[in-house]
């Protein structure tokens, strides 16, 4: 029986740009191997696996060297993909069963608003090594379950961050945020996402990451609703919303191909 193989680009409404995500429909259990091998072959920073569970969906996300407990682009290819292929209908809230709790995703116009729960940092010292991988002076640094985080003083030095990828794959962190205020109008603040211990060098659009930088900026900047643009070569846009405990994280997506696995 084949399977239908999805990607998606996600936190943009142009092909080719944002982040690509596989999404992978599965109709029963498949083995972790099994999954990590087709998320290596696709060699995207995640693929998704959807099993339908109840009333929802049974959702894991491989990159192509790990299981990872949260992610958001590929969440948003998710639900893009259940919509458009017509598996719920577009009234219908997609309910997503994660290693990282329930996860909701509900359409609003052509944007897809995610229901992530918020992931705050606490003020913490770098691992000395660490500004020198990155080569930046932080004016905050900050830690969470999953990442650092650091804010410099400008967007131009996020932008032309260049870090020492095999030095920061031995930092004991799932990734590092490198995050400034924007200096757009358009947006309030820019982020780069370095993730080499879990085999991505550099996230294009990293919705978890905005778990932790729409508390930590809606703090700063005494605002509830935010815009934010994560400054990769690809590039990617987020609406942020702060909701309690939770964050509502708005994309778009744009599928780029169908294939099956046979």
């Amino acid at each position: 029986m084949s399977i239908p193989l999805y990607q998606v680009d996600a936190f943009t409404n142009q092909p080719f740009r944002g982040n690509p995500a596989g999404v992978c429909l599965l109709s029963q259990v498949k083995p972790d191997p099994w999954m990590q091998a087709v998320a290596q072959e696709m060699n995207l920073s995640e693929t998704a696996f959807l099993l339908a569970e109840n009333d929802g969906y049974r959702l894991r996300w491989f990159t192509p060297a790990v299981e990872v407990d949260l992610c958001g682009h590929a969440t948003l290819a998710s639900a893009h993909i259940l919509w458009e292929t017509g598996m719920l209908s577009g009234s219908q809230s997609a309910r997503f069963f994660t290693r990282s709790g329930y996860l909701g995703a509900s359409q609003n116009s052509d944007w897809i608003d995610l229901d992530f729960p918020a992931k705050l940092v606490e003020p913490c010292p770098p691992p000395p090594e660490l500004l020198d991988i990155l080569d930046v002076k932080p004016i905050y640094m900050g830690k969470n379950q999953f990442d650092y985080l650091v804010e410099v003083e400008n967007a131009e030095i996020v932008r032309q961050s260049r870090p020492d990828f095999a030095r920061l794959k031995e930092i004991d962190a799932r990734g590092v945020i490198v995050t400034s205020r924007s200096d757009t109008i358009e947006y309030d603040f820019i982020s780069r996402f370095f993730a080499p211990r879990v085999g991505v060098n550099e996230d294009p659009v990293t919705g978890s990451a905005h778990c932790c930088l729409g508390p930590y900026w809606g703090d700063k900047l005494g605002k509830q609703v935010m815009n934010a643009y994560q400054a990769s070569a690809r590039g990617g846009v987020l609406r942020v919303r702060l909701d309690g405990d939770r964050v509502v994280l708005g994309g778009q997506a744009v599928t780029v191909f169908k294939a099956e696995l046979v």
